[in-house]
């Protein structure tokens, strides 16, 4: 594992200095899900909600969220985003919804931070939709999937 990049050889924190970095196109994938009472699913999927269209603000919430990265994680750079697609998947079996983030951009740094952000902010929506009905729910299994692009190249989740 490589150092630390957010640290100076003095051990202070500082943002990284992408500028010499090469421009290519990013890609990160990555996906999460939120568990919840069988009943509470059942709403969402079939839109009957008082709030209106869960998923639909949901989806909003995670591509907005995309984009505001950088205002709320200290060190990221803020980053010309060029498309994000959050994919939102009922699964009767497990009572959740299952969420997948794709951003992409191109630029000096990875989407990765971007990415996972947009993942949780739709589940969070997700639950702040739903919580009057069904304060149990669980967020879990957020991660990165895969991300392409820059000197790193390619990674992806070996189970996947």
């Amino acid at each position: 594992m490589s150092e630390l990049t957010h640290f100076n050889q003095d051990g202070n924190t500082h943002m990284v200095d992408v500028g010499d970095k090469a421009i290519t196109q990013r890609v990160a994938v990555t996906e999460g899900s939120i568990e919840m009472q069988p009943e509470t699913l059942q709403l969402i999927i079939e839109r009957g909600h008082k709030k209106g269209d869960v998923l639909a603000v949901a989806r909003v919430a995670g591509i907005m969220a995309s984009k505001k990265t950088a205002d709320l994680v200290p060190l990221c750079h803020p980053l010309p985003i060029t498309h994000v697609d959050i994919s939102l998947t009922t699964n009767i079996e497990k009572n959740s919804v299952d969420c997948r983030a794709t951003v992409k951009t191109t630029g000096q740094t990875g989407v990765e931070m971007e990415s996972l952000l947009a993942t949780q902010i739709t589940l969070l929506t997700i639950y702040d939709m739903c919580k009057a009905i069904d304060r149990g729910m669980t967020i879990q299994d957020v991660r990165l999937i895969e991300k392409m692009g820059g000197k790193s190249g390619h990674w992806r989740r070996s189970e996947f």
